[in-house]
C-alpha cells in the first residue's frame, strides 16, 4: 500500500511561483512513477508533470519551460517548482503514483492564480 499527502497549495499571483510537494509512504519501493495531474472546473484530467524511478520525466506542453518536477528518494517526496503562472493555471491538483498493479492518489491541493 502507498500513502500520499499533498502539501504546498494556495494562491498567486500572475507570474509568481509555488512549489508542490507530495510526499509517500508505505510501500515506497514498489512505485514506479510518480506525478501532478490537475482538474480545472469543466475540463478534463490532465497530466501535468509526471517522474519515473529513473528519472525519465513528461511533462503538458502548456507547463514546458515554466514547471520542473524533481524527486527526493531519501524523503520520498516528489516536488512541482511552478514558475510564471498564469490563471489558467488555476485547478485541483492531485498527486499520483503508479506501482505495476495499482494506482494512487492524493486528495487533491488546490492552486489559484489571480490576475
Amino acid at each position: 500500500q502507498v500513502q500520499l499527502v499533498e502539501s504546498g497549495g494556495g494562491s498567486a499571483q500572475a507570474g509568481g511561483s509555488l512549489r508542490l510537494s507530495c510526499a509517500a509512504s508505505g510501500s515506497t519501493s514498489s512505485i514506479v512513477v510518480m506525478g501532478w495531474y490537475r482538474q480545472a472546473p469543466g475540463k478534463q484530467r490532465e497530466l501535468v508533470a509526471s517522474i519515473s524511478s529513473g528519472d525519465w520525466i513528461e511533462s503538458a506542453d502548456s507547463v514546458k519551460g515554466r514547471f520542473t518536477i524533481a524527486r527526493d528518494g531519501a524523503r520520498n517526496t516528489v516536488d512541482l517548482q511552478m514558475n510564471s503562472l498564469q490563471p489558467e493555471d488555476t485547478a485541483v491538483y492531485y498527486c499520483n503514483a503508479n506501482t505495476y498493479d495499482m494506482m494512487y492518489w492524493g486528495k487533491g491541493t488546490l492552486v489559484t492564480v489571480s490576475s
